[in-house]
């Protein structure tokens, strides 16, 4: 086989049908639209989510709450999974992306208080909670927020 016998597979490549070209092609006229009617027409249709008059399913289910676009989602670590780190690290949040434990940082990373920790670690990170605080200070360490 050489470069200039390479064919796709068979029936791997479809050729576009042309509406609208010719009683000939089977698609010419009313271009497989039918006879008149609303999907007929240009610009016809119904929005999606429609149920023909029906009410529609986003109506007839409760609205409850808000979403606050202002929210920050934190990327969350806990305690036992700083162990891997050798003892006086310096755990940043681009050590954390490094090494895997977060994939992706989001507005920041929080350190939580799951689990224990047995190594004596210099944390910086933009958030932790009182008791995952307590444990890195507990072991020796410090904890710096950035």
């Amino acid at each position: 086989m050489k470069l200039h016998e390479l064919k796709p597979a068979e029936g791997s490549r479809k050729v576009r049908n042309r509406v609208g070209r010719g009683i000939g092609s089977g698609n010419g006229k009313t271009s497989g639209r039918g006879h008149k009617g609303q999907n007929a027409r240009s610009g016809g249709g119904v929005r999606p989510g429609f149920e023909g008059g029906q009410n529609p399913l986003f109506r007839r289910l409760p609205k409850r709450g808000f979403t606050n676009i202002n929210r920050k989602e934190y990327a969350i670590v806990n305690l036992d999974a700083l162990n891997r780190f050798e003892d006086g690290a310096e755990v940043t949040p681009a050590l954390l992306l490094e090494t895997g434990i977060v994939s992706n940082e989001k507005a920041g990373i929080k350190i939580l208080g799951h689990g224990t920790l047995s190594v004596k670690l210099n944390v910086k990170a933009h958030k932790f909670s009182a008791s995952a605080k307590e444990a890195i200070e507990n072991a020796g360490g410090t904890t710096e927020v950035i």
